[in-house]
C-alpha cells in the first residue's frame, strides 16, 4: 500500500477504518452520504481501486459508477440533480481519489451552484482543435 492510499479519506473508508452511511457497495464500488451535504440526498460514488484522477483509474474499475450514481438520483426521488467529478487541485478536487457527487437539487438554495465562463471561439480553430484531439484517442 502506498503512502497515499495509507492517508486516504476514501481508502479509510473503503477498509471500514472510519464508518459512513452506505448506499451501495460492490467488489468495485462504493457508495454512501456526503457528511458535508450540499442537499439533501447527496452521496459520493467511489471506485475501490485508488487513483487520484479519473484516467488513473481502468476502465474495467470505472463500469458501475455512472449506473450507481443513476440509481441513487432514481432512489432520491430528485427530479433534477448534479453529477459532478472534478481531476486535480486546479478543480476543486479536495479528496485525492477519484469519486463522483450526485447532488439533489431540490430549489435555487440547495444543491450545486454553478458559474460557467463561457470563452469566446473561432470555429476554425474549433475544428483544428477536433481534429487534434481524435488523433490521439
Amino acid at each position: 500500500m502506498t503512502s497515499k492510499m495509507a492517508s486516504c479519506i476514501f481508502c479509510k473508508i473503503i477498509k471500514g477504518d472510519i464508518p459512513c452511511f452506505k448506499l451501495f457497495e460492490s467488489d468495485k464500488t462504493l457508495a454512501f452520504l456526503d457528511i458535508n451535504p450540499l442537499s439533501r440526498g447527496h452521496a459520493l460514488v467511489i471506485p475501490k481501486f485508488h487513483g487520484e484522477k479519473l484516467t488513473d483509474i481502468p476502465d474495467e474499475d470505472l463500469t458501475e459508477l455512472l449506473p450507481v450514481a443513476k440509481k441513487l438520483a432514481l432512489a432520491t426521488g430528485a427530479a433534477e440533480y448534479n453529477i459532478l467529478q472534478n481531476n486535480g487541485a486546479g478543480a476543486h478536487q479536495v479528496v485525492e481519489h477519484v469519486h463522483f457527487h450526485m447532488i439533489p437539487k431540490p430549489n435555487a438554495q440547495e444543491g450545486l451552484g454553478i458559474s460557467w465562463p463561457q470563452q469566446p471561439t473561432d470555429m476554425d480553430k474549433l475544428k483544428a482543435l477536433s481534429e487534434e484531439i481524435k488523433s490521439k484517442m
